[in-house]
């Protein structure tokens, strides 16, 4: 056996900002040669951030990628770090004469590479290009065939991307027959519920089926809708974790891995094997540096206890909020704080986000306000030290009903509009990032005013069913006196408990409630799961047990709310299907479910 310490620098890249992301590299690298590791591994596209869509189809953008790698590699040399081999993803371009034949132009290659002495020293390309869900690399770019196995202080290290764990066949398939002593895959796989667990287990799968260790690296944080978690591990041979980063916070996971010493040098020549999956992978052989090393003292590994359920929905949802804010430019928000359970959530998370000194919450009482609702809303102001200023609207839409005649809904609907024209107005004046309170039971229901509650810039729990709403803040209210580095030490329940047992209403006309509109959510959710989520039709939502009134009450407030749902402002993806990346509908749409 030979040892070999690794280093999987799990950190927070940006879309774009490839001279900032490259700095990350040295950063990272220069902590990873401190803590005496062997080999450094970074996520995928960690050099262009992750996803860059249709980024990749600029040629400016491919060559700068590839520019600065180059770059990049030189300055690890020049700053004392050449002789640590540094894996990390980027953008690159097919070698003249390859790509797609059955596309026009040369696509581009979601890429890794091997830095190491000044120079990119090895480079490969994701196998397996996903086409479901948030995914769509077959568009983008061009599938890659070669599978690179590279000997580290006599180890054999093969290298892929991702998507290339998740499917059979490809380069993992043919990972046993190189003996490699490691698989190492770079990863940007988004966060959605209970997803961890499955990761897992298909890492410990795919490690048994290889034949080896597997360490995989992920990306972590926000990125538009998508959220990184992180968590990365380790496992071995026969799947069981040896270490593993925490979730939803940049680290450094090192750890000594006792591996299979590699054979004799082999020949560096190209090897064809054809896969499981019908294809020809390459196999390409480097040694970097072929004598194991010296036997030396092994430091204990760090294996991070995963997050409970609704701990890592609401990190997730935090981090992607933060995320949002500060890679945009924003330093600031300000939100409507209506004194329910939304706006309460809202607030809190953007107080654990960025800060309550950087949180502004507006009251805008109108004549149908109870008391009640102002005093709530003054109560969460105080408890999380936020800033506020109330804005009564009644005279705004007092001079609004002078010149327009409006009755029932539009009525309504022009208060909340008022309302934001006046969140909007203060965005404006002061540079703050509107954060919209609208959850995923409203978004599926058509449950909100277009250009009023809907209107915003970010909306923190747009993925969030109204049921999850109330878990969360009741979980957030268990947490105080954590020494959570994404919750803020607040010294007291940041939600009051009077506003959690409320019951909901927009309060936009008398004594009104969401119940006099929507079924009770309690009933509501779990059909909305199966509809949206499931893609369940009428017939299977009957036959699983739903009520088949609720059924088609509720099929029918969906398909009717797509074009509102196509206006809403982004937000953190925490379901295997959230409203816009996941599901596409067409707007203009005249099939209905038979009901």
């Amino acid at each position: 056996m030979a040892q070999l310490r690794i280093a999987l620098a799990q950190v927070n890249s940006t879309v774009g900002d490839l001279d900032g992301n490259a700095d990350q590299i040295v950063a990272w690298t220069r902590r990873a040669a401190e803590a005496g590791a062997h080999l450094v591994a970074f996520p995928e596209m960690m050099l262009t951030g992750y996803p860059v869509e249709d980024l990749a189809l600029r040629t400016s953008f491919v060559e700068a990628s590839r520019d600065v790698l180059e770059s990049l590699a030189r300055r690890l040399a020049d700053e004392g770090l050449g002789d640590l081999p540094v894996v990390t993803g980027y953008l690159d371009c097919p070698p003249v004469g390859e790509g797609k034949a059955r596309r026009p132009g040369a696509l581009p290659l979601n890429a890794a590479a091997w830095l190491h002495g000044g120079g990119v020293v090895v480079r490969s390309a994701k196998h397996h290009l996903p086409n479901y869900g948030v995914f769509d690399e077959y568009r983008i770019f061009a599938r890659g065939d070669r599978l690179p196995v590279v000997r580290v202080h006599g180890v054999d290290v093969a290298t892929v991307i991702c998507e290339d764990l998740w499917q059979d066949g490809g380069p993992v398939g043919v990972t046993r027959a190189t003996g490699a002593g490691l698989l190492l895959a770079v990863n940007a796989s988004p966060y959605e519920r209970n997803k961890d667990d499955v990761r897992l287990e298909l890492c410990a799968d795919r490690a048994r089926e290889a034949g080896c260790a597997l360490a995989y690296v992920n990306l972590v944080g926000g990125q538009d809708e998508l959220v990184f978690d992180g968590d990365s591990v380790i496992v071995g041979p026969d799947g069981s974790p040896l270490a593993r980063a925490p979730q939803f916070v940049e680290h450094l996971l090192v750890a000594d891995l006792d591996l299979p010493a590699a054979g004799p040098a082999a020949d560096e020549g190209p090897t064809r094997v054809d896969a499981q999956d019908g294809t020809t992978i390459t196999i390409e052989r480097r040694v970097l540096s072929a004598d194991p090393l010296p036997a030396y003292p092994a430091e204990a590994p760090t294996v991070a206890r995963p997050l409970e359920d609704l701990a890592e929905v609401y990190a997730a949802l935090v981090l992607g909020t933060r995320d949002y804010v500060r890679k945009n430019g924003f330093r600031s928000v300000v939100l409507g704080l209506s004194g329910g359970i939304d706006s309460a959530l809202v607030a809190t998370i953007a107080s654990d986000a960025i800060g309550p000194e950087n949180v502004h919450a507006v009251l805008l009482p109108s004549r149908y306000s109870s008391e009640g609702s102002v005093v709530d809303a003054e109560e969460l102001v105080k408890r999380q030290g936020i800033n506020s200023r109330i804005v009564p609207i009644a005279g705004m839409v007092e001079a609004f009903e002078e010149q327009l005649d409006l009755h029932g809904l539009a009525e309504e609907n022009l208060q909340a509009r008022i309302r934001a024209n006046v969140w909007m107005a203060l965005s404006n004046e002061h540079g703050h990032l509107v954060l919209t309170g609208g959850n995923k039971s409203e978004l599926a229901t058509g449950y909100s005013t277009l250009y009023g509650d809907s209107a915003g810039g970010f909306g923190p729990i747009k993925d969030v069913f109204k049921l999850t709403v109330w878990e969360l803040a009741r979980w957030r209210n268990t947490q105080v006196g954590s020494d959570s580095p994404l919750l803020h030490p607040f010294e007291q329940e940041p939600v009051p408990e009077a506003i959690i047992v409320k019951e909901p209403s927009a309060e936009l006309r008398p004594d009104q409630r969401d119940r006099d509109t929507l079924p009770e959510y309690a009933l509501l959710d779990p059909v909305l799961t199966d509809y949206v989520e499931r893609d369940m039709g009428r017939d299977a939502l009957v036959a699983a047990g739903h009520d088949p009134a609720l059924v088609e009450r509720a099929i029918r407030l969906v398909d009717i709310a797509e074009y509102k749902r196509r206006q809403y402002p982004p937000g953190p993806k925490i379901t295997p299907k959230n409203f816009g990346r996941d599901r596409r509908l067409p707007i203009t749409n005249r099939w209905r479910e038979k009901c």
